[in-house]
């Protein structure tokens, strides 16, 4: 403030650091005073910037497209952040989440750390981290706490194989400022995003010239370090120098406030030269976003693996542009060791130390050899393989729904209903999918075709009168089904036959084209079409009335070959079946349940005068394998539809 009153300064370059750049960017706005800072990064100073805010350097949130873009590229979809608890990290870490979220990896949970954290304080975050099943963390900090993080990150063995850990540029592009020590013992593995500052011999000349100078200023100091904010101060000080000097530095003024600060923000935002870091230009009064690369922590160097462009994604190097694709590729990298010494690519996941399982609940299946619940079979395999290809961890345990003698518990709907109570997680089986279940618990999709059928003996079936399809409906109702058809057909011409070609010619095509229009909606073939809207309004009423009547022709068939004789009919015990069968009003004396397909086969191999069953009824897969061991003594009959098994 002294400086703007009393030496009357037009521009201020710095803070450097973003608390500091908050109060001066009130400041300068006030007094009309241009602001050029060249290090305070946080993109929450965009909220609040006021036209007088010029950055001269790059957003932090620049990154997160190329941090998701390394996510997506190995397929993680968990990750946990791991930053500094100020305002360093509080404005990148939405557009973060953002960013991640749009490549569907997802953030379970957020690790912040005071700056002023102990070891011990960090010791205990880590240790709730590591009970976690995530194993990516990205890692948004300075390098003052990062390598006392990354040192008990090592303490604590998670710096091995498995784990993955990136770092934004808030540690690579001050790499140098690392201590070496801690480099070698503790980030080895580590990916790093870091602003990519091209080799050139403009950057060579100077680096020349400053060292020099340095040298001389500064004796004591050997070797010293010039990182990505010196060259953005150095950009900085260039563009103000040209503005200041294309005004005219006569023409300077200051009253209460600065008279030529719109003037020297104009053309601040107006300025372009190629400077240290390529190409300066001012966007919306930021440096514009370049390139950055993908480094690989090896040694005491951080390797080069890759770049990422806003308009390419990744690539190996910056000579194979494509303008037309952006791309995600890991083949685009290249090669990388990962923490551990390891060159395999870490799945991301692990089964956590103290997570949850889930209890799940599977129907019982005894070993007949020595009287024990066994969890096997298909559903079982299907589930196993469907927990397999998930990318991320889901620890189960399997509990048969067994009474202590290890007979079955109870039915299906029994086994539903201790998910619906709470008592378990889910149900693992041959579950059919039905309405009422629906009604209290959640399926997944069916993992198999629908449908329930009859198991029959080929002599059986063979000996069944050849007209028995025509009893489920009786002669009233035969003869008006035909005399609608032939009715349907008739309506169906008379609307047509003046505006459609179909239904015209000689006498006899037409009739043969009505009536075929009008029973081919049995099996809704048609393959003529209607132009009438009369016509089509009559054809959709009379295709309801046959889907309620096929409906119900199948209902009574199967109804009717169940029935005949008084025969008794197999069900497989627990089964939803059994409903169905009830729904058919056949006396329960009638019904057998059986609990395996060699059971099943013994009752209908005696036949229902011996005491066994004339059919046995169940879904289209129980069926299908019972005719996998019996294919030459039975064959099966479609029944009815289901939505099919799920868990």
């Amino acid at each position: 403030l002294d400086l703007i009153k009393n030496k009357q300064v037009q521009a201020i370059i710095g803070p450097q650091g973003s608390a500091q750049a908050d109060f001066l960017i009130h400041l300068g706005n006030k007094l009309h005073v241009p602001i050029i800072s060249f290090s305070a990064t946080s993109p929450s100073l965009s909220s609040i910037r006021s036209p007088y805010f010029i950055r001269a350097a790059q957003n932090d949130s620049s990154q997160v497209n190329a941090v998701s873009a390394v996510m997506q590229a190995f397929g993680w979809r968990e990750a946990v952040l791991v930053y500094i608890d100020n305002e360093f990290a509080e404005g990148i870490i939405p557009s973060l989440t953002d960013a991640l979220e749009k490549v569907n990896t997802r953030v379970p949970y957020r690790s912040l750390i005071h700056p002023l954290a102990t070891d011990d304080q960090i010791l205990r975050e880590l240790y709730k981290l590591m009970t976690m099943q995530t194993r990516v963390f990205i890692v948004h900090m300075l390098p003052t706490l990062g390598y006392r993080l990354y040192a008990k990150v090592k303490e604590v063995g998670m710096m091995s194989e498995g784990y993955v850990w990136i770092m934004t540029n808030g540690i690579t592009d001050l790499w140098r400022s690392v201590d070496s020590s801690v480099v070698a013992n503790s980030m080895q593995g580590v990916l790093g995003i870091k602003t990519h500052v091209p080799s050139t011999q403009k950057l060579h000349d100077f680096m020349l010239r400053w060292k020099m100078k340095f040298q001389q200023d500064n004796p004591s100091i050997l070797n010293p370090i010039l990182n990505i904010f010196g060259y953005w101060a150095y950009d900085a000080a260039w563009a103000l120098a040209m503005a200041v000097e294309e005004m005219g530095a006569a023409n300077f003024t200051f009253q209460t406030v600065s008279q030529n600060g719109q003037k020297l923000l104009q053309n601040l935002g107006n300025m372009t030269f190629v400077g240290l870091t390529g190409y300066f230009s001012l966007v919306n009064g930021q440096l514009e976003s370049s390139v950055f690369q993908i480094v690989n922590i090896n040694g005491n160097a951080a390797r080069g693996i890759g770049f990422w462009t806003l308009e390419n994604g990744l690539l190996r190097d910056l000579n194979s542009f494509n303008t037309s694709k952006y791309s995600t590729f890991k083949n685009n990298l290249g090669p990388i060791i990962w923490p551990g010494d390891s060159t395999s690519i870490p799945k991301g996941w692990e089964i956590p130390v103290n997570g949850k399982k889930l209890r799940i609940l599977v129907p019982v299946k005894e070993d007949p050899s020595t009287n024990t619940s066994l969890v096997t079979g298909y559903c079982i395999d299907i589930f196993q393989a469907v927990i397999e290809k998930l990318p991320y961890a889901v620890p189960y345990d399997f509990f048969p729904f067994a009474l202590p003698n290890g007979s079955s518990a109870g039915s299906y709907n029994d086994m539903i209903d201790q998910v619906f109570y709470q008592n378990y997680d889910a149900v693992v089986g041959d579950t059919t999918i039905i309405a009422n279940r629906s009604l209290y618990v959640d399926f997944t999709l069916p993992y198999t075709e629908s449908g329930n059928a009859l198991l029959v003996p080929y002599k059986d079936y063979k000996g069944k009168s050849a007209w028995v399809f025509l009893q489920p409906l009786t002669w009233d109702l035969w003869l008006a089904t035909v005399c609608f058809f032939v009715f349907i057909a008739l309506v169906v011409w008379i609307l047509e036959h003046h505006v459609n070609e179909d239904f015209r010619g000689p006498a006899m095509h037409q009739v043969c084209t009505s009536f075929w229009f009008s029973f081919s909606t049995i099996v809704f073939a048609q393959t003529d079409r209607v132009f009438s809207n009369l016509a089509r309004f009559v054809v959709i009423i009379w295709v309801f009335v046959v889907l309620i009547l096929t409906q119900s022709y199948t209902a009574s068939l199967n109804s009717l070959l169940l029935q005949k004789n008084g025969e008794k009919v197999g069900y497989q015990y627990g089964s939803f079946s059994y409903g169905i069968l009830r729904e058919m009003n056949i006396d329960d004396s009638r019904f057998i349940s059986y609990k395996s397909a060699e059971e099943c086969d013994a009752l209908l191999s005696n036949g229902s005068a011996k005491g066994g069953i004339a059919a046995a009824f169940d879904g289209v897969l129980s069926i299908k394998l019972i005719l996998s061991q019996y294919c030459n003594k039975y064959t099966m009959i479609p029944a009815s539809k289901t939505a099919g098994l799920g868990f």
